[in-house]
């Protein structure tokens, strides 16, 4: 199963709740999270290894970065 969270234009701690509330509702498989901030970045991967999911990929494009997370 996979998703995607756009949470560009919205400030922490938005972002990592709604990676998080995926994260939960799907178990396993891969999320895209889309954010605009560093510090949204940084807090949705700390939250996605704290749940257990691996951060896969984070690619900046432009003024986005894409962060790809995956969990077996």
């Amino acid at each position: 199963m996979s998703a995607t969270v756009d949470a560009r234009g919205l400030s922490c701690p938005q972002p990592v709740l709604m990676a998080v509330e995926v994260m939960e509702k799907l178990g396993s498989g891969e999320i895209l999270v889309l954010v605009d901030t560093d510090a949204s970045k940084e807090n949705v991967g700390r939250a996605a290894r704290a749940k257990g999911w691996q951060v896969r990929e984070v690619r900046s494009e432009g003024e986005e970065y894409h962060i790809s997370l995956e969990r077996k």
